[in-house]
């Protein structure tokens, strides 16, 4: 298991991580979800142990991942900025990792290099950036690591090379019982493989979810009222509303949790109409990262 227990992590005065706390159970894959600059790439260095947390701890099976080559010796971390020294192939790098790796697989290297179509002897820096991701991961699928982190893995990948990703890692997990964290600011990418996710913002885990609940826990209703029967947002004072909106007699709110008895006030009020949808992922997003909102009509003037 990984555990991340209050976890800060500053640069100077600066907090970039504030607190978070969420766990990795075996077997599983979490998705790491929020904007560019939230923070997720700091947070993946510190659970890596590239970086030293300020307070707090990150455990692997217990045991505190920083300075702890035992437990480093059964992680591998592909970067959001993959480097590759000069003049390196994935031939060459591959040897470097079999010095490194005991579970090093030759086979496993050769059938993944087979499925992505790749060149092992050439120069990986004349490769592009989204074949240098598939060299990394590919390389990375062959250490057979137990930990598994993945920073922003998809960007660069056409459609065809994401799905292979997908189904290679999630076969992976459910092969070898292993722990991943990936992160991605693209909810596309991680909504149909994560058994659950968080969310970063504001420095902290604002949301920290099983998959399989999202619809149970988060909830839209859109209804309406007879002519007359004006209702205001203080008329639904009993239910957890996330958010309100009024246009006209049609009214929407989404509500986190207790969707039933949220749905039993509302049939109280008697409204004329009444309808319930499950929130997707984006909109979740868009509703705990919510910001200001910009009057675009102005830019232009």
């Amino acid at each position: 298991m990984i555990e991340i227990k209050n976890l800060i992590k500053c640069y100077g005065k600066y907090t970039a991580l504030d607190r978070l706390s969420f766990k990795v159970d075996e077997g599983s894959i979490y998705g790491l979800i929020g904007y560019n600059g939230a923070g997720k790439t700091t947070l993946l260095k510190t659970v890596a142990g590239v970086y030293k947390a300020d307070s707090g701890e990150v455990l692997f099976d217990g045991e505190n991942i920083y300075d702890n080559a035992r437990q480093k010796s059964r992680l591998f971390y592909v970067p959001d900025d993959i480097y590759f020294k000069a003049y390196s192939s994935m031939n060459k790098m591959a040897a470097f990792y079999n010095g490194y790796y005991s579970n090093f697989s030759y086979d496993t290297f050769k059938r993944l290099t087979d499925v992505f179509g790749l060149d092992p002897k050439k120069n990986l820096n004349g490769f592009s950036k989204g074949m240098q991701r598939q060299a990394e991961l590919v390389l990375a699928m062959a250490t057979n690591p137990d930990f598994l982190l993945l920073d922003e893995s998809f960007d660069g990948l056409d459609p065809q090379k994401r799905q292979i990703i997908k189904n290679l890692v999630t076969e992976y997990v459910k092969d070898r019982g292993a722990h991943v964290i990936i992160s991605s600011h693209n909810l596309h990418d991680l909504g149909d493989m994560c058994d659950r996710f968080g969310l970063i913002n504001g420095k902290k885990l604002v949301l920290d979810h099983d998959m399989s609940d999202i619809g149970d826990d988060f909830t839209k209703y859109r209804m309406a009222f007879a002519e007359g029967d004006d209702k205001s947002e203080e008329d639904f004072a009993m239910i957890p509303l996330s958010k309100f909106i009024k246009d006209g007699r049609l009214i929407t709110i989404t509500v986190k949790g207790e969707k039933d008895k949220a749905k039993d006030l509302i049939k109280a009020m008697n409204p004329v109409y009444l309808e319930q949808f499950p929130m997707t992922m984006e909109e979740i997003f868009l509703e705990e990262v919510e910001g200001v909102d910009y009057d675009f009509s102005q830019i232009f003037k």
